[in-house]
């Protein structure tokens, strides 16, 4: 790969249908995405997905990333494909980690069956208030760190022993946003004390355990007087993600395209200032175009973050699951049944 296909392996794309058109296939091939996530305006039907991915996948050398927010509950991309799984919220209410525990089991036998290897989730976030305009009701597996790190993580294991990989999220925190990420940038005024007493300690554990850490918008005032995104931080990925808490895995960024970053920068500098801070894979969810401006932007970063960026990514990709060489209708259809059932057993419909 030249240089500049090198460097495509950071942008995770959007895109924009169900099919890939002639002029997605030359914009896929120039600019050598490291991956694509997927939303419901990508799923017709369960033959068409695996299609759409088996395309991708051909197109590339090395194992591509293919991801989608698969948590349960709302957000669930694969419920227009098949069943609704219950969500965070619900699984906690019924207690315990064993329901938990399956959940994440047949979440990967779903994900794999279409050819996915990254679950954008656990969401590792805590509870405080269902009703917060925080972008996160129903999506929190405990109201406390410690009911967090001891549900998502059953989640997580039985998740990643299916052979799909999880991002544990919203790096550092959403808890306390003071409005959602997706319209304007939220405003964290925790201290740093109660930060490490409390979501540190959440990432702490998943630094550990997750292969992907996915960092949020939030500007936390704790670490920056201006009003800096969390994903454009260098002191909060760099610094304290990479060096207090030990993450060795891929960084991501939430979607630059949230109203929280695209509100103060435009998609070259949103993605040059990210990279630098040390984001390793840009989500780029809903317009091709940024794409091809991130990619030329990030080419005018020093040759040492972009070397330190692309190795990491490259060996990243590396321990990823190919999706499967044939789709099965009936293993499909059969881990959908058996999500319909869980669901009853814990929603009662």
């Amino acid at each position: 790969m030249t240089e500049r296909e090198r460097i495509g392996q950071a942008i995770i794309l959007g895109l924009p249908g169900p099919e890939l058109t002639e002029g997605l296939r030359t914009l896929v091939r120039n600019i050598r995405p490291g991956g694509f996530i997927f939303f419901t305006r990508n799923l017709a039907t369960p033959e068409q997905l695996f299609a759409l991915v088996r395309e991708l996948q051909d197109l590339s050398e090395l194992p591509v990333i293919f991801t989608v927010d698969q948590e349960g509950g709302r957000v669930s991309r694969l419920k227009v494909l098949g069943e609704e799984p219950p969500s965070a919220a619900e699984l906690r209410a019924v207690g315990g980690t064993e329901v938990c525990a399956r959940h994440g089991e047949l979440t990967a036998r779903l994900l794999r069956s279409v050819g996915f290897n990254l679950d954008l989730c656990p969401v590792v976030d805590y509870c405080l208030d269902e009703a917060a305009d925080n972008s996160l009701r129903g999506r929190c597996y405990g109201t406390g760190p410690d009911e967090v790190i001891e549900k998502a993580s059953a989640f997580q294991a039985a998740l990643q022993a299916g052979g799909v990989h999880a991002t544990a999220k919203h790096f550092p925190g959403y808890t306390h946003c003071e409005k959602d990420p997706h319209g304007d940038l939220p405003r964290i005024t925790r201290s740093r004390e109660e930060l490490i007493a409390d979501e540190l300690r959440v990432f702490r554990h998943f630094a550990q355990t997750s292969e992907c850490v996915m960092v949020g918008h939030g500007h936390f005032t704790a670490f920056h007087s201006e009003p800096l995104p969390a994903s454009l931080s260098p002191v909060l990925i760099r610094e304290v993600l990479r060096g207090e808490l030990g993450f060795k895995g891929a960084v991501m960024s939430d979607d630059l395209e949230m109203g929280a970053v695209a509100n103060l920068y435009g998609s070259a500098e949103a993605s040059r200032r990210a990279v630098e801070a040390g984001i390793d894979l840009l989500l780029i969810c809903h317009n091709p175009a940024c794409a091809e401006i991130a990619r030329d932007a990030l080419l005018d970063l020093p040759d040492d973050v972009l070397e330190e960026t692309v190795n990491r990514i490259e060996r990243y990709r590396r321990t990823l699951n190919r999706p499967p060489e044939v789709f099965d209708l009936e293993m499909f259809r059969a881990v959908n049944e058996e999500i319909r059932q869980f669901r009853v057993r814990i929603r009662g419909k």
